[in-house]
């Protein structure tokens, strides 16, 4: 009887996903301000345009690095004031999930994690440059997500039609 519970335990044990956050790091930056010293001349409203993009990459059987890729620029008078690039990383242990929620994790609560950190990285480039203050507003990641899952589902109907 006992050795008979020790198995069932065990089986939960290995149905229970882990998820752990080992490591978070700036894995690339550039800010370049292609109009300097001209720039700071002219009246300061820009136009601000951001790109976003995500990506994972597997390590191994359960640690996952999710790169969130964020570009930001900004446009005063015609000319570009600044560019910035960020990739900001994380490793992760994701072990023991069913497929849809690994994806959930590793598409959206993980660039969440990062987020923050990419955030205030652009804040203090654009700071250093001697720009205005920039915060970036919250990105919702799993409306991101969704629409990604809707727009894959799209291609692949209309591939098999």
């Amino acid at each position: 009887m006992t050795e008979e519970l020790k198995e069932t335990n065990q089986g939960q044990d290995q149905e229970q996903g882990q998820f752990a956050l080992m490591r978070i790091y700036l894995k690339d930056a550039s800010f370049e301000v292609p109009g300097a010293p001209k720039v700071f001349l002219n009246p300061w409203n820009p136009e601000i345009t951001i790109q976003l993009g995500t990506e994972t990459n597997a390590l191994d059987e359960d640690n996952y690095e999710v790169v969130l890729s964020l570009t930001v620029s900004a446009n005063n008078q015609g000319s570009v004031a600044f560019l910035i690039e960020i990739k900001q990383a994380g490793i992760f242990l994701v072990k023991s999930f069913p497929e849809p929620q690994k994806t959930g994790l590793l598409g959206s609560y993980c660039p969440s994690v990062l987020f923050p950190y990419a955030r205030e990285a652009i804040s203090d480039l654009v700071g250093k440059g001697s720009f205005p203050q920039l915060l970036l507003a919250p990105i919702n990641f799993d409306s991101l997500l969704a629409q990604k899952q809707m727009e894959l589902s799209k291609q692949q109907n209309t591939s098999l039609q």
